[in-house]
């Protein structure tokens, strides 16, 4: 693809060797580690790219590791993965720079479209014309639509932003569906990710 390196990061010996495989059938070029802390320790050294990290793992976390690589000035993108999944965690993830949040198992076409993402995003910030289709996408949002998408990029689930606004959780869910649509989001990372682009 070109010379950017994917750094898989994952405790899981099995899952990091099969994420591994995947992306190197897909040619990029990956280098692996069984911790955060291996990953950190040869920072100095590592090859431009971006970084798929597990969640949890000993020793740190991923996020942790997202927000140690902030401190240390890193521009690598990072793509979060987890089996442990929920909203305030991906909220909570993508307000730390996480390019995507992907909950396991994910498809190979989900992970691929993620790390293209990242690598096409990693020199540049994002675009003020990007910014100005999500500012025209939000203006078509009902009031009840932004309210909804408050409590979801506030990190709430459905239950929570239910009770808030005095409506039932499929309510929200039918409210969820309109505004990703209306977003152009196909999964809730995407649509945290363009909220918070606009409103930081």
């Amino acid at each position: 693809m070109s010379d950017a390196v994917v750094h898989v990061v994952d405790d899981d010996a099995d899952a990091r060797d099969s994420l591994a495989f995947l992306l190197e059938t897909a040619d990029f070029r990956v280098r692996t580690y069984a911790s955060a802390l291996a990953f950190l320790s040869e920072l100095s050294e590592i090859e431009p790219g971006c970084v798929i990290t597990d969640v949890r793992m000993p020793g740190m976390t991923g996020q942790e590791l997202v927000r140690r690589l902030k401190a240390e000035g890193s521009s690598l993108p990072v793509v979060m993965i987890t089996g442990h999944g929920d909203i305030p965690m991906a909220v909570e993830a993508m307000r730390d720079g996480v390019v995507d949040f992907i909950e396991k198992p994910f498809s190979e076409a989900r992970i691929l479209a993620a790390l293209e993402r990242a690598l096409a995003a990693a020199p540049q910030p994002a675009v003020s014309n990007d910014q100005a289709q999500v500012l025209a996408r939000m203006e078509t949002l009902s009031e009840r639509e932004r309210q909804v998408l408050d409590g979801v990029v506030a990190g709430h689930p459905n239950k929570i932003i239910a009770r808030d606004l005095g409506i039932s959780p499929r309510t929200v869910e039918i409210y969820r569906a309109k505004l990703m649509s209306k977003m152009h989001a196909d999964n809730l990372a995407a649509l945290v990710r363009m909220t918070l682009s606009v409103r930081n």
